[in-house]
C-alpha cells in the first residue's frame, strides 16, 4: 500500500463525490464509513462499509466487511487510498477520537461534514502520529475544493 498522490490535495471524480455524499445521507443522522481504493492517485473503487457502532458521533468499521474490502483490494491490485466517515453535526474535521484512532498512516482521511445539509463538504487530512494536515479535495481536477460545494 502507498500513500495517496502526496502533492497536498487528493483528487475526486464527481461520480466518487456524488456516491461518498450519497452514501452519508442514507443513515443520517447516524455517521457511515468506507474506504476508497486505487492506483497511482486515482480512485477506482469506492467500498462502503457498515458502522457497527451505529452512533451518530462514532464510527466503528465492522470487521468482516473491513477485511472483505482489504480482500477484494487485495484482489484488483489496488491500494488504499482513503478511509472515510461522516460527521453528521459537525463540521469535516478530525475529532480527537478520529486522530487518536487513524492507524493508516498511508491513507488520506476523508470526512463528509452534513452539518449544513444543503451544503455537504468532503475535506481530507492526513493524521499522521497524531499530526493532522490538510489536503484540498478536487473534484473531477477541476480546482474546485468540494468543501466548497
Amino acid at each position: 500500500m502507498t500513500r495517496a498522490q502526496g502533492n497536498g490535495r487528493f483528487d475526486l471524480d464527481q461520480a466518487t463525490y456524488d456516491a461518498l455524499v450519497a452514501h452519508a445521507r442514507s443513515d443520517f443522522p447516524y455517521e457511515v464509513c468506507g474506504l476508497l481504493a486505487g492506483k497511482d492517485g486515482r480512485v477506482a473503487r469506492h467500498l462502503p462499509v457498515s458502522n457497527a457502532a451505529r452512533s451518530m458521533t462514532y464510527y466503528e468499521m465492522d470487521s468482516r466487511e473491513l477485511l472483505k474490502a482489504f480482500n477484494e483490494m487485495d484482489d484488483a491490485d489496488l491500494d488504499l487510498l482513503a478511509i472515510y466517515h461522516s460527521h453528521t453535526h459537525t463540521e469535516a474535521f478530525p475529532s480527537p477520537t478520529d486522530v487518536e484512532l487513524a492507524f493508516y498512516p498511508e491513507a488520506v482521511y476523508l470526512i463528509v461534514s452534513l452539518q449544513y445539509a444543503d451544503e455537504p463538504a468532503v475535506r481530507g487530512f492526513e493524521i499522521v502520529d497524531g499530526h493532522v494536515a490538510e489536503r484540498a479535495v478536487h473534484v473531477d481536477g477541476d480546482g474546485a475544493t468540494a468543501a466548497a460545494r
